[in-house]
């Protein structure tokens, strides 16, 4: 037996994996990865697979990044935790300071949660919270867009809307306003992204001015609805979303845990419409990909609703036991000093530009929609018609032979549903760029080939698509 499928069997045995159906690995092996290096991955029998998923996203300066690697030791050394309610250590205090810093202006309180789940749970306490405390406890819904995605725990799939998420969990879901996305795929022909996503934001419009009086906060994913399929819009929506919100006064959420820290091709993706949320919710590429840590960023006058004598009971009770651990900081601290040194931003633009020039031929491809693209994320959407971009059913599962034919060429390609996506780290070479280009070309051909027999149920959603 190999070394990978003694492994395999072991885990089998004992875990249960994210977003799995558990009973697929009777057929597609597990992969243990015994070590990682830059964007590659290597298996407990040698075998190296390129990361173009950053491992969900996260992974932005590579794995074993010495830089990270020594921050993290040297933090070792002093301290490993600490609670931070009547307590603070200099990692925390450090990150806090730098993340006001290079985050659009008026954002000036931070508070640590231990992942982008709880992250969004904070952010929606906080804002129903505030409300509250100002005496507008009518304020206490949630606006959110069609086909977002903003987590797991019970509020963040509520203000989500991924059927293949949330539909089980309907019952347990808070009651909260739906409005039609921006997404551009769905733009008519002729129409410019721009102009599309002006048009989009009537909906909006409308639901502020008849609900204002009883909203909390709109949640967006700015620029990008990423488990949504990579779904884009322009920037406009969110400078028009920030005007409405203040006329309406209503909070405005932005979730960057998934696009921030340069996914987009800027810093944070809010900067592209020149303007700050009243929450700004951070995880993922914040410590590099190596521990698991969220912050959000409000403002001051947030903070100050909160602030008052303890018998009023305005505090903000809301705690995590990891909160500000000090080498998740430590971790961060590193991160930040990277796209600090290294002019990340500008070295991502022309990797972006090489991503763009690999994928184009595929735009000519019989079973491709669109290829679209937000910086250092691009994605290529596979369709059973191309003229009436008529989806594959969710049931045919094409992404799944996409990924399976990647594996076998060394790339960790894991689709969503039918789109074909990178998100890769940005230590990548244009080399690896051009490699990636040429397994994903040959994954959408052997996916979209063969006819697919399946069952296919009479009536149902048929929306649901392979999580990535």
């Amino acid at each position: 037996m190999s070394l990978n499928a003694d492994w395999m069997q072991r885990d089998l045995v004992v875990l249960w994996h994210p977003c799995t159906q558990m009973k697929d690995h009777e057929r597609l092996p597990l992969i243990p990865i015994r070590r990682g290096e830059g964007v590659w991955l290597e298996d407990f029998d040698g075998k190296r697979y390129l990361d173009a998923v950053s491992s969900w996203w996260v992974n932005v300066f590579g794995h074993a990044n010495p830089r990270i690697n020594a921050r993290i030791k040297e933090q070792l050394e002093s301290l490993e935790h600490v609670m931070l309610a009547g307590f603070s250590h200099r990692p925390a205090i450090e990150l806090s300071e730098r993340l006001v810093a290079i985050t659009p202006a008026g954002l000036d309180r931070v508070f640590y949660a231990d992942n982008g789940s709880s992250g969004i749970e904070v952010a929606l306490k906080m804002s129903f919270h505030y409300w509250r405390n100002c005496g507008r406890a009518e304020k206490k819904r949630f606006v959110t867009l069609t086909n977002s995605y903003h987590g797991e725990t019970v509020a963040a799939m509520s203000v989500g809307d991924v059927a293949l998420f949330t539909d089980t969990y309907k019952p347990l879901l808070l009651d909260t306003f739906k409005v039609p996305s921006p997404d551009c795929y769905l733009r008519p022909d002729g129409v410019s992204w721009e102009e599309h996503s002006r048009t989009m934001f009537a909906h909006m419009e409308r639901t502020l001015a008849e609900h204002h009086g009883e909203i909390a906060a709109v949640i967006v994913e700015p620029l990008i609805q990423g488990a949504g399929g990579m779904r884009m819009y322009h920037p406009v929506y969110l400078k028009l979303l920030r005007e409405a919100c203040d006329r309406y006064q209503v909070h405005l959420i932005h979730d960057e845990i998934a696009v921030g820290f340069g996914r987009t091709g800027t810093l944070f993706a809010c900067e592209q419409a020149g303007i700050a949320p009243d929450f700004l919710v951070l995880s993922k590429a914040l410590t590099g990909g190596y521990l698991p840590m969220a912050a959000v960023l409000t403002t001051d006058t947030v903070y100050r609703a909160f602030y008052d004598d303890y018998a009023t009971l305005r505090a903000f009770l809301h705690s995590h036991t990891y909160t500000g651990n000090p080498l998740a900081c430590a971790a961060a601290l590193a991160t930040l000093d990277i796209f600090e040194q290294d002019d990340v931003i500008e070295r991502n633009r022309a990797l972006a530009a090489r991503m763009a020039q690999a994928t184009a031929h595929l735009k000519d491809h019989p079973h491709v929609a669109e290829v679209r693209q937000t910086g250092m994320a691009l994605a290529i959407e596979m369709v059973a018609d191309k003229a009436g971009r008529t989806p594959y059913p969710w049931q045919e599962r094409r992404g799944l032979a996409v990924y399976q034919h990647a594996l076998s060429r060394g790339a960790l390609l894991r689709p969503l549903g039918s789109v074909v996506y990178f998100l890769p780290p940005y230590v990548i070479t244009p080399d690896e760029i051009d490699f990636l280009a040429e397994v994903a070309g040959e994954g959408i051909d052997l996916a979209t080939r063969a006819s697919i027999s399946v069952a296919l149920p009479a009536g149902g959603p048929q929306t649901f698509h392979d999580p990535g």
